[in-house]
């Protein structure tokens, strides 16, 4: 096996679309979006003997935790990308991983790749990782389990597997004068201001419209015919958007990861025809997969996403268990100072953001 860093958008995205399973979040577009918040992106490429075919490929990205210290942390998000059931390739994957985050003087490495934990690979993975030093993460950036859409059957069956409440909504929104159009980056701002009135309602944190802009503009923009690429679809009513959503798509699946919504004409059910109209742009774009993005710890009531995931579920889609975020203690002193005291910094600044903006 031959191990590259690749250092160009052209080769990485080809490399990607040949593994099992490519994400967005391994994209080079992802990686780059990631500058603007200090992470450094390191591109790394596994290819069979003799410079065959891509086996496995790692996006992983580094910030700095101070100005002042050469010390940072390390994150592979939602990878590395490979066969997961290969357990040689597996090791030796992991072993790169390790190394190179010690050659970059991370802290830690962290990686959440979606493996299911109860597949007989999901184990031997889990089994491999703490063989080699790697501990079950408390800390999870991105939604550990997700809520799958198999797009595969043709609009009539997909609505079938509907809950009859859901087919219901759809055709209320649309007696009711709801419209989707799909919008262009001019409608950033209007989608942005459903957002924040979101996070306002529903009490997440919305940090400044040049954030998102970056990471919407450059993938609603792609650069080449099998690049990712994102849509934003609007719900209006007599003119006025009322909600809306960003998709993301790669290789054969669709994300669904910024949705708004406005308290104006909730009864419109608007919400409902939007996730019909996406589910409808990713079959025709040629995906076979939609990934709704989140679902909770545990399916149970008394899970803070519960809500959300009978809202997922109502359209058909599954449950999709992962085995969630590991680390790898570089120098295990150093990642218990970091890992005990970044929570308490991270509430201090939650405290500070909601302090600025008036409690919201």
């Amino acid at each position: 096996m031959i191990q590259q860093r690749i250092n160009d958008r052209e080769r990485w995205t080809p490399a990607l679309l040949n593994l099992p399973e490519p994400h967005l979040l391994q994209t080079w577009q992802w990686g780059e979006v990631k500058r603007q918040t200090g992470w450094q992106p390191s591109r790394l490429l596994w290819n069979g003997e003799s410079g065959g075919a891509p086996v496995a490929a790692a996006s992983l990205l580094v910030r700095r935790i101070s100005s002042r210290l050469p010390l940072g942390v390390a994150y592979v998000p939602k990878g590395p990308l490979l066969d997961w059931s290969n357990a040689p390739l597996v090791d030796a994957v992991l072993a790169a991983i390790e190394l190179e985050a010690r050659r970059q003087r991370a802290i830690f490495v962290k990686i959440d790749p979606d493996v299911a934990p109860a597949s007989q690979s999901g184990q031997a993975v889990q089994a491999a990782l703490r063989r080699r030093g790697w501990l079950r993460s408390a800390e999870q950036i991105q939604f550990r389990n997700t809520a799958l859409l198999n797009l595969t059957p043709d609009e009539d069956a997909l609505l079938a597997a509907m809950k009859p409440k859901w087919r219901y909504n759809i055709r209320l929104a649309e007696r009711r004068g709801v419209t989707i159009r799909r919008g262009d980056v001019a409608d950033l701002q209007t989608f942005y201001a459903l957002y924040r009135e979101t996070g306002g309602r529903d009490g997440f944190i919305v940090r400044p419209f040049d954030y998102y802009e970056e990471t919407w503009r450059t993938f609603m923009q792609p650069v080449a015919a099998d690049a990712p690429c994102a849509d934003l679809l609007l719900a209006e009513v007599e003119g006025n958007a009322v909600a809306g959503l960003i998709l993301f798509r790669f290789g054969r699946r669709t994300w669904y990861m910024y949705g708004a919504s406005s308290d104006r004409q909730r009864a419109a059910m608007p919400n409902h025809l939007l996730q019909w109209e996406a589910m409808r742009l990713a079959r025709a774009a040629g995906c076979t997969v939609y990934d709704l993005w989140g679902a909770p710890d545990k399916l149970h009531e008394s899970d803070s996403m519960w809500g959300v995931w009978r809202f997922k579920e109502g359209f058909g889609a599954q449950f999709a268990p992962h085995i969630g975020a590991w680390d790898y203690p570089v120098s295990s002193t150093q990642y218990r100072l970091y890992t005990d005291a970044m929570p308490r910094v991270l509430d201090l600044m939650r405290r500070r953001h909601r302090a600025r903006d008036g409690g919201a």
